[in-house]
């Protein structure tokens, strides 16, 4: 992360209801958000956001490289979509069993 800032809501992408979210997921500060990564920080909200979006997880991305997230270079997106499209499937996958 480019710069030190101790609020999520400073950081690029990140505003009040993804902020929310992110506590919600015991994920409080930058540096926790850092240390845990987009792809598990994406997993831990899904678990209490099933509708979480494309768009959610490039914001994650994006906050932890403090860039706006329309800025994140094309292979990291597509690495980035691959991934949404299999947790997606592996979430409809486990509604699927519970119905």
């Amino acid at each position: 992360m480019a710069k030190q800032v101790s609020k999520l809501t400073k950081l690029p992408n990140i505003g009040k209801s993804l902020e929310e979210l992110l506590l919600k997921v015991e994920i409080d500060t930058p540096q926790k958000l850092q240390e845990v990564g987009t792809e598990n920080t994406f997993i831990r909200i899904m678990a209490v956001d099933s509708e979480a979006c494309f768009s959610k997880l490039c914001a994650i991305e994006g906050a932890i490289r403090g860039i706006r997230w329309h800025l994140i270079d094309r292979p990291r997106k597509d690495e980035l979509r691959q991934f949404f499209s299999m947790v997606k499937k592996s979430a409809d996958e486990a509604d699927d069993d519970l119905s």
